[in-house]
């Protein structure tokens, strides 16, 4: 079994074309990436408010263990029912699945956020008000640069997971590393559906290795050491 899979990805032709490996590797990120942006563009904003201020824990955590609940395939087929009629083309397909995705997303970069920002030491705070920063300067000066180390692990825990479930795409007809594994599936080429379920765990852990040296120059070392 091993060695028909390493045939399977060790054959040029697999590679090739716009069905082939690296095509649909590419395809594969760039729903991964659209999407953690669009979580982070949600979720970011809500957990500097809720950790800056105090306000809405309760809702934070409601809505991260309410998004962790959602069967992603039953929003994917529920979303493309809704949206089908309204739009045309590969968006009726591609934007339920960005929306099942995104969802995904939201509650560990919302987590990441506003526990990063409530964990700052309070004395941090209360030294930069004695020194005449205003809150959004306590905010963006002090608490931020202190919390980017959770922050990062809300982003690469996100990053992953969207990349895991990106496979969904496949089953509404789109591209990305999924195509493996539902066309493998069809036609019982076993190989096919192991070889795109390793290429789906290796793009993780090197997305993940990415976001790990990012990270490693972003924060600051001391704060990598406690963390």
């Amino acid at each position: 079994m091993i060695s028909s899979v390493f045939d399977w990805l060790s054959t040029p032709a697999n590679w090739e074309g716009d069905r082939g490996i690296i095509s649909q590797t590419l395809t594969h990120l760039e729903y991964s990436l659209i999407a953690l942006v669009c979580a982070a563009l949600i979720a970011v904003p809500m957990g500097l408010y809720i950790g800056h201020t105090g306000r809405g824990r309760v809702v934070a955590v409601s809505i991260a263990g309410g998004f962790r609940a959602i069967p992603s395939l039953g929003v994917l087929f529920i979303a493309v029912l809704l949206l089908l009629p309204r739009l045309r083309g590969e968006l009726a397909f591609a934007l339920p699945s960005l929306i099942v995705l995104v969802i995904l997303a939201i509650p560990p970069i919302l987590s990441g956020v506003y526990a990063g920002i409530a964990e700052v030491d309070p004395a941090a705070r209360d030294a930069a008000k004695g020194m005449g920063m205003t809150g959004s300067q306590v905010l963006w000066q002090v608490e931020v640069p202190n919390a980017l180390p959770l922050m990062f692990s809300g982003m690469r825990s996100a990053m992953l997971q969207i990349i895991a479930t990106a496979t969904i795409a496949a089953v509404v007809g789109l591209g990305g590393l999924g195509r493996f594994l539902i066309d493998g599936q069809a036609t019982r080429d076993y190989d096919e559906m192991a070889g795109g379920a390793l290429l789906v765990a290796a793009l993780a852990l090197l997305v993940d290795f990415v976001f790990g040296l990012v990270q490693r120059f972003v924060v600051s070392p001391g704060l990598t050491k406690t963390a």
